[in-house]
């Protein structure tokens, strides 16, 4: 592992602090790319233009026309948090703006797989539904699209996934990645995408004379909803998506949310006053992406979409026993993940084992609800592209193998699946996804094939440098800025992927350190002449006495007071 500092540009730094940021956020601001205080502005009027996102225009009038009718809608989600969310932002929005009949259908991971099927579309026509909408899906759904068409569906499809070489046939397809978008945010949510339909369709319906700007309703109240789902689904955090964000937060800390998310906070043992990004990547969106995983999300839209609050404490107490649940499953996966992992090992000319530049494990007994939160640990673990497979839980597919991938920087996983594709026909029954995260299904007789194949590429891919683990940080922390009150000050900032959490490295004296909960280190170091705790979550090698360490600030509370403590994410030795 390499720990090496961000370029932090001292001329901005000194602007940001002139125009009035706090001096340890300016220097953190400008590490990431902040060139002038009004990029930090995170008020609505700043978000980017629904005009600009090809298709609201379309969608809003398509949508209009059939509230004026009195159609019947059906949105299609996705079984993951942000498909969940969008779901949810979707009914409830409609609703706000006065459709009389929206329902939903969320496919079965096992027996429906991804994405607006034919079967999916036969469903939502049986239904009596007379236009489909779909949310964070439905780009590569040309069969499903064109069956749903076949019997006389209209057919919305708002999804921000990257496109394949054919469009489905929709009546209007709104997704930022389509060609010929020219909106700047191509990082947005499928929830994200769902909200501007909706901001489209209020605009329409004001033309209309339905309401005025005074009467009309605030869809403000769903961006609790769509903060969630940005951050659950781990999309970059531009400016657009870190006002969105930034917007669901203020609302939530001020108590103004929906029940099914004040309920997630207090399954959670998290408190909302306090929100952070943190909560919704690591409390909220797991427990609500479980009944995805593990039972059938359903659970988890309705606890959004319910105004019960007893309900929604039912629904997420049911969702955090869920969640239990997957913990126990991915534990043991990981565990033997693992080992098959550390099989696939080759001796170097030293003696030194090496993983191949490629993982890629199966075992009969793998949850394929589970396969991509395994594939991303044993990635974080040996830093090296990986692809878990389960067997198919589908009726008349026992034989097939279903995988999930995640990526390091620098390889391209969707791109290194079409290459696999191309080298051997046949091989890969269905293939998709993105630079980080894909998913692909084989034929089990072909797995010693694919795992060969997926290594050969990550190894013409892949320099020596990108398969060693890098950690980047913001370099030293000032001792003024060890306090407890700067903690909560970084905590109340939007963090996420693409603007990433502050983390700092330095050289430490370690002064002890001991094993708690038999797989936690739990560390007392002296920082600059000082003592100070820390803690490093799922280590248990032991460090050495003078370690240059990688580590956030974390508050630690015990027995009702405060303590400063690091949380250790990376050591160079």
């Amino acid at each position: 592992m390499k720990i090496i500092a961000r370029d932090i540009p001292p001329r901005t730094v000194w602007a940001l602090e002139q125009a009035g940021v706090h001096p340890l956020l300016a220097r953190l601001f400008a590490a990431r790319g902040v060139m002038a205080k009004d990029e930090l502005d995170d008020g609505l009027a700043r978000l980017l233009a629904p005009d600009t996102l090809r298709g609201t225009r379309e969608a809003a009038v398509l949508l209009a026309d059939a509230m004026a009718q009195d159609k019947r809608l059906c949105i299609v989600a996705d079984y993951d948090c942000d498909g969940a969310t969008a779901c949810a932002v979707g009914v409830r929005g409609l609703r706000l703006l006065g459709a009389r009949n929206v329902s939903y259908l969320v496919p079965d991971r096992v027996v429906d797989g991804y994405g607006l099927t034919p079967p999916i579309a036969e469903r939502v026509a049986d239904s009596g539904a007379d236009m489909l909408i779909t949310v964070d899906n439905g780009i590569a759904s040309v069969e499903g699209v064109a069956a749903a068409k076949a019997r006389g569906l209209q057919v919305l499809v708002t999804d921000h996934h990257l496109p394949g070489p054919e469009l489905p046939a929709a009546d209007v397809l709104v997704n930022p990645n389509q060609p010929g978008c020219e909106f700047e945010s191509k990082s947005i949510a499928g929830v994200g995408v769902m909200f501007y339909v909706l901001l489209a369709l209020r605009s329409e319906l004001r033309k209309r004379g339905v309401f005025d700007v005074a009467t009309q309703p605030k869809l403000d109240a769903l961006l609790p909803l769509v903060a969630l789902g940005t951050v659950a689904d781990v999309v970059k955090l531009d400016a657009n998506n870190r006002r969105l964000v930034a917007q669901g937060l203020r609302r939530i800390r001020g108590g103004a949310m929906p029940a099914g998310v004040a309920a997630l906070f207090k399954a959670a043992g998290r408190t909302a006053s306090a929100a952070t990004t943190f909560d919704f990547g690591f409390a909220l969106g797991p427990r609500i992406n479980a009944a995805g995983r593990l039972a059938d999300m359903t659970l988890g839209i309705e606890c959004l979409l319910t105004d019960d609050a007893g309900r929604a404490d039912e629904l997420a107490r049911m969702l955090d026993g869920i969640n239990r649940e997957r913990r126990d499953i991915e534990g043991g996966m990981r565990d033997q993940a693992l080992l098959l992992a550390e099989s696939l090992f080759a001796t170097d000319g030293e003696g030194i084992e090496a993983p191949p530049a490629a993982i890629s494990v199966f075992d009969a007994n793998f949850h394929e609800g589970v396969v991509g939160i395994v594939a991303s640990r044993i990635k974080d673990r040996f830093h090296r592209p990986t692809f878990v497979f389960a067997a198919s839980g589908a009726p008349g597919k026992e034989q097939e193998l279903k995988g999930s991938g995640r990526s390091i920087p620098g390889f391209h996983l969707r791109d290194a699946l079409d290459l696999v594709a191309k080298r051997h026909p046949g091989v890969l029954l269905r293939f998709g996804g993105h630079a980080m995260a894909a998913g692909c299904t084989v034929a089990r007789e072909h797995f010693k094939t694919f795992e060969q194949a997926l290594a050969q590429v990550a190894g013409e891919w892949l320099a020596a440098a990108a398969l060693t683990r890098q950690i980047e940080t913001d370099g030293p922390i000032a001792r003024e800025y060890m306090r407890i009150d700067l903690v909560d000050t970084l905590h109340r900032e939007v963090w996420g992927q693409g603007f990433a959490p502050p983390t700092f490295s330095e050289e430490v004296e370690v002064v002890s350190q001991r094993l708690v909960g038999e797989k936690h280190l739990a560390l007392k170091l002296r920082h600059q002449g000082q003592p100070i705790d820390a803690i490093w979550f799922s280590h248990t090698d032991p460090l050495p006495p003078k370690v240059k360490l990688a580590f956030r600030l974390d508050a630690d509370e015990w027995q009702g007071v405060r303590r400063l403590r690091f949380l250790v994410e990376g050591a160079e030795f």
